[in-house]
């Protein structure tokens, strides 16, 4: 996992030194929490008795988790609460969870430097955070049972939520104002458990704690309603970097219910009583646009600037040996041009927030994925200080990095328009088609990769260069980007896992006037194809098996190798004879910590194909919730089925051509094949597990499709005709 793309110059550590606690007079409970700012802090933090609070517990017996990560489907919420209540032996009935405000002194994520959820980091940065402020809150509970019933501390058992010493017990609810009285313990002091304890991690026990969402009580952005609140909407540019130059609103202001129309940065808004009332009078706009510094090129173009640029030498990221030499003097070299669309993040709610503004004040509620970029960008607007952003998380159907948006794109359009209309909270609503065309999207990729083989069949020599747009350009995120090398966009292909003695990677930054930044599992999504499907095409030149072409270019790479021999084994690769038009593909890939292989079998007919079966297998590390894991990795391999299969955003003469899911194809049910995942058992530490699964998926299918029909595949989406 490349992390050096989430390090800022402010980057947080866990704090060694101890636990704070407060019991606030009226609050009658015990809270607990862990300094995440280093040992210079602390002392501030100390003295001013200010703390960072995971752990509640009410006298109804109550557990309250605070989870500092975003709940959008990937399971946060249960697997941080697995982690306090098996550390804390709380009954699982007991543990409730609630989203964390928003403070980055107290809830920064530890791989970040900032509050944040992505890189497939929450469960990775907060295992052992969590688990050691269930342990305090255990050891406090302890301490004041001894003390009330004059035993020793080590004789007290604790279990489901109840201590007990000989004819003496009590409900955590019970002790919580007298354990609250007592200092906390230091960091040192606490006794984690070890693996053999465990009740909840790594167990299947744990139901899911994100509830609601069978029966519709959760709660989403849509389902916040406010005393007076309005509806807004905005009509956006037709082309990417096009000016408004006017507009007449007299049309739209006569529509009953609609209330103002004003001109924004991005656009014109228009906010009404109601959604169906803002939409009418967004329609009823006379709007004129100054398009002189628009991006006019469509995407077909612009895929033909990429390929010229692979030709061509570009910013060297890595090198060993003298690749560009051996490739010279080789008399067999194999070369494949690949190419990979726009994508749009197409998740299930499209963006959306709500925001009232008070003079330097502001209020929001939403499914908020970046906290300290969103605060900083409204303090900024309204003159106020991240602190007077008051930001109220709530559940979101789903994100894929698309609310993490290093603009705060639509989080500033609600507080732009909330600020217009002072103390009174506006639901900025976008729709499908507002979300499909307004941006920000995965960006294009061209790729070339050129190799030549020994004697032996391998590759001795590897050249690969790169075409594309840079995320982290402009963002608060560019000091990542290293002499000019934008790293999430090799990753992947930098270090390469297999053993290739002499190598180059090449990169050509493009600019665009279209917006990008990161879709689920970044540059993985278009690296891994890449590499994946090329080493296939060198095996079948060197008429090896891929799996065991790959096992010996893994000769020095334990992990990978052992994640690829368990789907092969569970597979049944070389001993399970497949029906006659079908192929069978493979694909391995390391990504934010996590190995994951996988393996399809597609059936063809025709100009038709068919995705039946993927069997996954993947080393996260300790899996802290094993059923959230194997969800994920079907919901990653869904997602990246769909980019295989169905999706592709392009642009004519600078706008998008897709409006929403008719043309935007997101997988139907009846496309989604039998997923079989296995879990590679370890004592590490938990590792990425939201994103891994989506990257091999794609080339695993293409290399089965090559398989079954004899065709090499080198563009996304994959077609038969």
């Amino acid at each position: 996992m490349n992390l050096q793309r989430f390090q800022s110059k402010k980057s947080a550590s866990l704090s060694r030194r101890g636990f704070l606690k407060v019991a606030a007079g009226t609050s009658a409970g015990l809270m607990l929490g862990v300094n995440l700012s280093g040992a210079q802090a602390q002392e501030v933090v100390d003295s001013k008795l200010e703390f960072n609070a995971f752990v509640s517990i009410s006298p109804d017996n109550q557990v309250r988790v605070l989870i500092k990560h975003l709940e959008m489907g990937q399971g946060i919420y249960t697997g941080l609460a697995t982690c306090v209540a098996d550390e804390m032996d709380a009954a699982w009935e007991q543990v409730v969870c609630e989203h964390a405000p928003a403070d980055v002194g107290k809830y920064a994520n530890l791989f970040m430097g900032m509050q944040g959820t992505g890189g497939s980091t929450g469960m990775a940065n907060s295992y052992m955070q969590m688990r050691q402020a269930g342990a305090a809150a255990r050891a406090m509970l302890v301490s004041a049972a001894a003390q009330q019933w004059g035993v020793p501390a080590e004789q007290i058992q604790v279990s489901n939520g109840e201590l007990s010493h000989g004819n003496h017990k009590a409900s955590f609810g019970e002790l919580a104002i007298a354990a609250s009285a007592l200092s906390a313990p230091a960091v040192e002091s606490l006794t984690l458990k070890s693996p053999a304890d465990f009740k909840f991690i790594g167990k299947a026990a744990a139901t899911r704690k994100d509830s609601g969402k069978q029966d519709g009580t959760a709660i989403y952005t849509q389902d916040i309603k406010l005393p007076g609140m309005l509806t807004a909407v905005v009509a956006h540019a037709p082309r990417f970097g096009a000016k408004l130059k006017s507009f007449d609103g007299s049309a739209a202001l006569a529509i009953d219910g609609v209330s103002q129309v004003f001109a924004i940065d991005s656009g014109v808004a228009v906010v009404a009583k109601d959604y169906w009332t803002a939409t009418k009078g967004r329609n009823a706009l006379v709007l004129e646009w100054d398009e002189a510094q628009s991006e006019t090129r469509g995407s077909a173009q612009i895929l033909q600037e990429y390929r010229a640029l692979v030709e061509t030498p570009g910013l060297v990221a890595e090198s060993e040996g003298d690749a560009s030499g051996a490739l010279a003097a080789a008399s067999d070299v194999v070369e494949t041009v690949f190419e990979f669309p726009y994508l749009a993040h197409a998740q299930m709610e499209p963006v959306n927030c709500v925001a009232q503004v008070n003079g330097n004040k502001a209020q929001l509620w939403y499914g908020c994925q970046s906290p300290t970029g969103d605060q900083a960008a409204v303090a900024a607007l309204i003159g106020g200080q991240p602190s007077d952003v008051v930001i109220n998380t709530v559940f979101a159907g789903g994100g894929f990095g698309r609310r993490a948006n290093p603009q705060s794109d639509y989080v500033m359009e609600a507080a732009r328009i909330a600020k217009e209309v002072q103390g009174v909270p506006v639901k900025l609503v976008w729709s499908r088609e507002d979300d499909m065309q307004g941006g920000y999207y995965r960006p294009a990729y061209v790729h070339k990769l050129s190799a030549a083989l020994g004697s032996d069949g391998l590759p001795n020599a590897m050249q690969v260069r790169v075409a594309g747009q840079s995320i982290m350009k402009g963002t608060f995120m560019e000091e990542t980007i290293v002499g000019g090398i934008d790293l999430t966009s090799l990753e992947g292909l930098v270090e390469l896992p297999y053993h290739v003695e002499q190598r180059q990677v090449e990169l050509h930054t493009t600019e665009t006037g279209i917006p990008v930044q990161w879709w689920r599992s970044v540059g993985n999504t278009h690296t891994a194809f890449s590499k994946e499907v090329f080493i296939d095409s060198l095996a079948r030149k060197a008429g090896q098996d891929p799996v065991a072409y790959r096992l010996a270019l893994l000769e020095n790479n334990p992990r990978e190798t052992a994640v690829l021999k368990l789907a092969a084994e569970k597979a049944q690769w070389g001993t399970k004879e497949l029906p006659e038009g079908w192929g069978r593909g493979v694909a391995v890939h390391s990504s934010f910590g996590s190995t994951v292989a996988e393996i399809v079998d597609v059936s063809v007919n025709g100009d038709t194909f068919k995705v039946e079966r993927v069997v996954a297998a993947i080393d996260c590390g300790v899996a802290v919730n094993p059923d959230i894991v194997r969800a994920q990795l079907e919901g990653g391999i869904a997602y990246g089925l769909s980019a295989a299969l169905e999706d592709e955003l392009t642009l004519t003469d600078g706008k998008v051509d897709q409006t929403n899911f008719h043309n935007y194809r997101v997988l139907r049910m009846n496309s989604m094949p039998e997923v079989e995942v296995h879990i590679l058992a370890s004592t590490n530490a938990p590792s990425g597990v939201g994103e891994p699964g989506t990257p091999p998926i794609a080339p695993a299918v293409a290399n089965a499709l090559t398989a079954a029909t004899g065709k090499t595949f080198n563009r996304l989406p994959l077609k038969l005709a």
